[in-house]
C-alpha cells in the first residue's frame, strides 16, 4: 500500500512538472515519462529485494529447525 501510495506522489509531480513547462510539451513529457519509468523500475528493484530477502529468511528459519530437530 505504502508503495503504490509513492508511485502516484511520483506521477503526480510528474504530471505537474509536464504542466508547468507548456513551451515544450513533447520533451518535458519524455521526461516525465522517463522519470515514472526509473521510479517504478527502482519501486520494482527493491519491492524484489525485500521479497528475496524475506523468503532467505524464512528458508534460514526452517533449516535451523529441521537441524536443531535432527539434534534432538
Amino acid at each position: 500500500m505504502i508503495t503504490m501510495k509513492k508511485l502516484l506522489l511520483v506521477l503526480a509531480i510528474g504530471a505537474f512538472a509536464a504542466c508547468s513547462n507548456s513551451s515544450s510539451s513533447a520533451s518535458s513529457a519524455d521526461s516525465a515519462a522517463k522519470a515514472a519509468t526509473d521510479t517504478v523500475k527502482a519501486t520494482v528493484d527493491s519491492a524484489k529485494a525485500v521479497i528475496d530477502s524475506t523468503a532467505k529468511a524464512a528458508t534460514d528459519t526452517i533449516k535451523a529447525k529441521v537441524d536443531s530437530a535432527k539434534k534432538k
